[in-house]
C-alpha cells in the first residue's frame, strides 16, 4: 500500500482517480489546490507519490512540483494536463517530475504510470537501506571484547519480544545498535520508527508519538497517526528517553504496560503490536534516583539493559573503524583512494574521543573535504585532537557526581569553541541537545 497525494481543481477528476487508485489498495489523500496540498504534505511529512494537476489557480501544477522537490529533493510527482504542449513536457521533466500525462487518460494509463513510479520509489529506498547499511558497518565492526560480547548479547535478545534498553554516551552508536536488532529480529520485514525525544516540544512529542485528532491543538488541521501505530507490526525506537517530560513519561507508560493509547484529542482506544527499544546517554537509575524519571517506568523498560562501550574503551577499534569511515566518505564526497599518514595516526589514537564514534566520523568526512592529496595529515584533522587534556583530579578528592563531570566538561568545550555548533560537533551531540543542556545546567 502506498500514500499517493491527489491535487486537482476538478472534483470528479479527484473522485475518480480516488476510488480508483483505493480500489488497487492505496491510501489516498486529496487536495483541490496547490496551497491545500502543500498542508497536506506538511501534516503527514511526505507522499509515495503526487498526482498534481498542471492548470490551478494562484500556483500551478509545476510550480507545485518546484516547491515539493525543494522540501523533499527524492519525491515522486507526476503532472497531469489537458493543455499538453511540448513546452510543458519539458519544463516538467527539467523541474524533475517523474513523468507527464495529458488528459483525458485512461484508468490503465494511471495504473500503469503509478505502479512504475512507486517501484522506482521503492528501488530508491532500498538503495538508501543498503548505503546506510553500508555505512553503519564501522560502528558495529569490532575487536574490542567488550564490543563483541555485547553484540553476541544483543543478537540473542533480538530474537525475543522483549524492551531494550541502550546506555552509553552520545555518539557511540546506540542508534545503530537499535535498527541492528531490528534487522536481527523477527520483526525485520516490518516498519523500523525513530522518534528523538530531544528534538521537539512536549506538545508535538506527545503527538509525534501517539498522534492526534483534527483541531485538538492549533495547527492540527486533519487527523493524523503517530509513530507508535506507524510502527504497528515493528520496532519504535526512542532516543534519549530521559528527556520525556514528567505527563509523557505517565502517558507512555501506560502504552508499555498495554500497548494501547488514545491519539491527542481523542477518546478511542488504539491497540498495536510493537517492540520498544529506548536510549539514554544518562544513567537513568542515576535520573530516578533524583526523581527525574519515573521509578515504575524505569523498571518496566529495564528487562534487557545494554551498556554501550565509549570508544576510549574499545581503542583498539580506533584505526580499523576510521580506516573504513575514510573509504566510505571517499566515496560519497567522489574522491580518490586516500590514506592517514603515520602522523595522523598517532593522532586519532591519542585522542579520547569524546564524542565517540560520531566524532571521529566528523573527524574522518572533514579531513577528506579538505585533503588537497592522497594522504590525511594531522593539519586536517580537528584542533580538538591535539589539545592537551587536563590533569587528573588528586586522590583523594571530594567525589563529584555524574551530572557535575558533564556540566564541567560541557562548560570547558563551551568555552574553547568559536560557535555553538563547534562545540555541539566536538561533544558529538546536535545543538538542540546542547542547547538543552546549558539550560538545565544554567551554563552561560
Amino acid at each position: 500500500m502506498a500514500r499517493i497525494l491527489i491535487v486537482d481543481d476538478e472534483k470528479n477528476i479527484r473522485a475518480n482517480l480516488a476510488t480508483f487508485l483505493e480500489s488497487c489498495g492505496h491510501q489516498v489523500t486529496l487536495a483541490s489546490s496547490a496551497q491545500e496540498a502543500l498542508g497536506a504534505l506538511a501534516e503527514a511529512g511526505t507522499f509515495d507519490l503526487t498526482l498534481t494537476d498542471y492548470r490551478m489557480a494562484e500556483m500551478n501544477g509545476l510550480e507545485l512540483l518546484q516547491e515539493i522537490r525543494r522540501r523533499h529533493p527524492d519525491a515522486l510527482v507526476v503532472l497531469m494536463t489537458a493543455h499538453g504542449t511540448v513546452q510543458n513536457a519539458v519544463a516538467a521533466m527539467k523541474g524533475g517530475a517523474y513523468d507527464y500525462l495529458t488528459k483525458p487518460f485512461s484508468l490503465d494509463q494511471i495504473q500503469h504510470v503509478v505502479e512504475r513510479a512507486l517501484e522506482v520509489g521503492r528501488l530508491r529506498t532500498e538503495n538508501q537501506t543498503l548505503r546506510n547499511t553500508f555505512e553503519e558497518l564501522p560502528f558495529l565492526a569490532s575487536q574490542s571484547p567488550v564490543m563483541r560480547r555485547l553484540l553476541e548479547t544483543a543478537e540473542r535478545v533480538a530474537a525475543s519480544e522483549a524492551t531494550i534498553m541502550l546506555i552509553g554516551e552520545s555518539g557511540s552508536g546506540k542508534n545503530v545498535l537499535a535498527r541492528q536488532i531490528h534487522r536481527w529480529s523477527a520483526r525485520r520485514d516490518k516498519p523500523f520508527v525513530v522518534v528523538n525525544c530531544t528534538t521537539l516540544s512536549e506538545e508535538l512529542l506527545e503527538s509525534e508519538l501517539f498522534g492526534h485528532l483534527k483541531g485538538s491543538f492549533t495547527g492540527a488541521i486533519k487527523d493524523k497517526p503517530g509513530r507508535l501505530e506507524a510502527a504497528d507490526g515493528g520496532t519504535v525506537f526512542l532516543d534519549e528517553i530521559a528527556d520525556l517530560s514528567g505527563p509523557l513519561q505517565a502517558k507512555f507508560l501506560r502504552f508499555v504496560e498495554d500497548q494501547a493509547f488514545e491519539r491527542v484529542g481523542g477518546q478511542q482506544t488504539i491497540h498495536v503490536n510493537t517492540r520498544l527499544i529506548v536510549a539514554s546517554n544518562r544513567d537513568l537509575e542515576v535520573e530516578v534516583a533524583a526523581h527525574h524519571f519515573r521509578d515504575d517506568l524505569f523498571y518496566r523498560l529495564n528487562v534487557i539493559a545494554l551498556r554501550m562501550p565509549a570508544l576510549r574503551d574499545r581503542s583498539a577499534d580506533i584505526m580499523p573503524l576510521a580506516e573504513r569511515m575514510l573509504t566510505v566518505a571517499a566515496a560519497r564526497n567522489h574522491r580518490g583512494r586516500l590514506s592517514f599518514s603515520a602522523e595522523a595516526v598517532a593522532a586519532l589514537t591519542h585522542y579520547r574521543w569524546p564524542g565517540n564514534v560520531r566524532e571521529l566520523r566528523n573527524a574522518v568526512e572533514r579531513a577528506v573535504i579538505l585533503a588537497p592529496g592522497e594522504a590525511i595529515t594531522p593539519e586536517l584533522l580537528p584542533d580538538a585532537l591535539f589539545r592537551q587534556p587536563r590533569e587528573a583530579p588528586a586522590i583523594g578528592a571530594t567525589p563529584t557526581s555524574l551530572d557535575e563531570l558533564e556540566r564541567e566538561h560541557i562548560a570547558r568545550v563551551l568555552a574553547e569553541s568559536p560557535t555553538l555548533e563547534d562545540a555541539a560537533e566536538t561533544l558529538g551531540i546536535n545543538v538542540s541537545t546542547l542547547w538543552r543542556k546549558r539550560k538545565r545546567y544554567a551554563i552561560d
